[in-house]
């Protein structure tokens, strides 16, 4: 009886142990199971790519990027046939010594080569990688006669941007760089590839969609080794749409002729409408140099050149507008009622404003002058006293009604706002009071303001058409649909209409004296052409220190301001010409301005055809 009670007991531990050990075979075979289940089920479609790899293979065939023309039709932007170099990587065996045959091979460092592929990490290793692109017949025939010995590598042709004009209207064109898998993740829906070059700047930034076309492919047999071994299917590619500039390669290659060996800005609008006709910025570069994947050192040194020739001073150069802005102050004056056409003030070459002494730039003084007669000789001492009396808010209210300080809204990426400083600005951005003194510089256009050229441009295109605003831009329609699909002229709001017509008259009359009564602008004058105009001059180091240095026999030059249109009446063009370190306006850029007037009017005029 007890005997049979200790044999009962001594099995409770060992059911236990049953009971564990079938437990934890339950859980090994349901993870078994999961396994299972996750590759048939969840995984299958990867699994079977991979399946269909080891027999055919899908390759891309990338489309043609759409074309970009000047506003006659004449090609800024093309495409041509060229070959570039596929790798494999899942064919790859013994990667470490592949790699350095085969950037021997294909004459690319094996650093570069390895940093190509480290880019790839987290795309699948059944699709291509391009290692190099832009061969020639030639290069491409050297690798193709070794396909037997590399099956890894592929020579494809491809269709590849072109920029048959060099450095022409660089930074209005933009440029092309591979995309990035940030890029790729974040629009799936485009269906793109991180082997594509995409828009990074300019028209082939901000028309990219439109630019890029819808990638095509074809499905081959291959071998163990991976060599083709004939083709199952087809999908052909569908080109990206061309569109057209309205830009005047003719003007654009005038302005750019006129920039060179110098660091500037030239931009010419058509006053109607808001086409851009020209826009050059100098130094420049080649955007050809972006197609072929060139090295991280090639873009350091391009992006560290102290010249910065990547910089679209157009839109983004900031400048102090210099005697520009006595426009501006003009109309605020007369706006305000601060004074009229008649008012009067005494230059006797320099003036004393708040204890302070401040000089004409013509020492000898202008005598007694008038507005009109202000603007003509860019008299200093009249605008002093006019800021004087204005005061930096009303200065700043009077600029922003005329663009300034605001984007114009060109369609173009990475614009710059400018500044227009005022007493609440200094207060929240440098925490300072804004002290009377500091006006005075403002009101001529130095101190803190900051424009760009292409604001300058779009504001005289203001005062020409008497307030009436147009955006600038520079597409005007999608090749092969005549008439459709223009830049959509947005209705600007009404503080860009800020001054009554009249007002407008009174300054332009200062404007037209000045190119052609021998004013600061005389340079610029054509015989027979009502060109209006204002010069500016921009110090680029106090009066003191360039008093210092003049005596020590050494010249700092200020930058060169000219802004204009023509003609007086029904206005059809404005031109604003910026010449970094260019001496004074009249000097340097109001000769350019002539020359790009004599263009658009006596020389092979600008058409508007579409």
């Amino acid at each position: 009886m007890f005997e049979e009670e200790r044999i009962y007991e001594d099995l409770v531990p060992a059911l236990r142990k049953c009971r564990t050990v079938f437990i934890i075979f339950l859980v090994l075979v349901f993870l078994m199971i999961s396994y299972y289940w996750k590759i048939q089920i969840l995984g299958c479609g990867k699994y079977w790519r991979m399946a269909e790899n080891n027999r055919t293979r899908m390759r891309p065939v990338s489309a043609p990027r759409g074309l970009i023309t000047d506003r006659n039709g004449l090609i800024l932007a093309d495409n041509r046939a060229t070959f570039k170099i596929l790798l494999f990587r899942e064919n790859m065996k013994d990667m470490e010594n592949r790699l350095k045959a085969i950037s021997h091979l294909v004459k690319l460092d094996e650093s570069e080569l390895r940093s190509r592929l480290e880019r790839y990490k987290g795309v699948p290793v059944y699709e291509s990688v391009v290692i190099k692109d832009g061969l020639s017949l030639a290069e491409a025939a050297l690798v193709e006669s070794r396909r037997l010995e590399f099956p890894e590598l592929l020579v494809d042709g491809e269709s590849q941007r072109y920029y048959p004009r060099g450095v022409l209207a660089a930074h209005v064109l933009g440029y092309l760089q591979e995309r990035t898998l940030e890029e790729i993740k974040s629009d799936p829906e485009r269906k793109l590839k991180i082997a594509d070059l995409g828009g990074k700047s300019g028209i082939e930034s901000i028309y990219d969609g439109m630019l890029t076309g819808q990638a095509g492919f074809f499905v081959e047999v291959v071998d163990s080794l991976g060599r083709s071994r004939g083709e199952l299917a087809r999908t052909a590619p569908v080109p990206g749409r061309e569109i057209r500039l309205s830009l005047d390669v003719r003007l654009q290659e005038l302005a750019e002729k006129l920039l060179l060996g110098r660091e500037g800005a030239v931009v010419v609008l058509d006053n109607n409408n808001g086409e851009v006709l020209a826009m050059a910025s100098s130094p420049t570069f080649d955007p050809n140099k972006f197609i072929t994947r060139f090295t991280p050192g090639e873009w350091e040194a391009l992006a560290s050149d102290p010249a910065s020739p990547m910089e679209n001073r157009a839109e983004r150069g900031l400048y102090a507008p210099g005697s520009i802005f006595k426009l501006v102050m003009a109309l605020g004056g007369l706006s305000g009622g601060y004074i009229d056409e008649r008012t009067g003030v005494y230059c006797s070459g320099s003036t004393e404003i708040y204890g302070v002494r401040f000089g004409c730039w013509f020492k000898p003084g202008h005598g007694l002058v008038r507005l009109a007669d202000a603007i003509k000789n860019s008299c200093n001492i009249y605008f002093y006293e006019l800021g004087r009396r204005m005061g930096i808010d009303n200065i700043a209210v009077a600029a922003r009604r005329l663009g300034l300080g605001s984007l114009t809204g060109i369609d173009l990426p990475g614009e710059k706002n400018g500044l227009v400083p005022d007493s609440e600005w200094k207060r929240n951005v440098l925490k300072e009071p804004w002290y009377l003194g500091e006006t005075i510089p403002v009101s001529i256009g130095q101190g803190q303001l900051q424009v760009t050229p292409l604001q300058l441009a779009s504001l005289v295109g203001n005062i020409a058409n008497r307030g009436r605003q147009v955006r600038p831009h520079l597409f005007l329609e999608e090749t092969g649909i005549p008439g459709q699909g223009r830049f959509p002229q947005a209705k600007l709001p009404d503080v860009y209409q800020p001054f009554q017509p009249g007002l407008y008259e009174k300054v332009i009359d200062g404007m037209w004296r000045s190119v052609n009564e021998d004013g600061t602008g005389r340079e610029a004058k054509i015989a027979g052409l009502d060109i209006c105009g204002k010069t500016g001059s921009t110090q680029v180091l106090s009066r003191e220190s360039l008093e210092k240095l003049a005596k020590l026999g050494k010249e700092v030059k200020t930058h060169s301001w000219f802004c204009g249109f023509a003609p007086r009446n029904n206005p059809r063009v404005a031109v604003a010409v910026l010449v970094e370190r260019g001496g004074g306006g009249s000097v340097t850029a109001a000769p350019m301005a002539r020359q790009l007037f004599d263009m658009y009017f006596n020389g092979d005029e600008v058409r508007d055809d579409h």
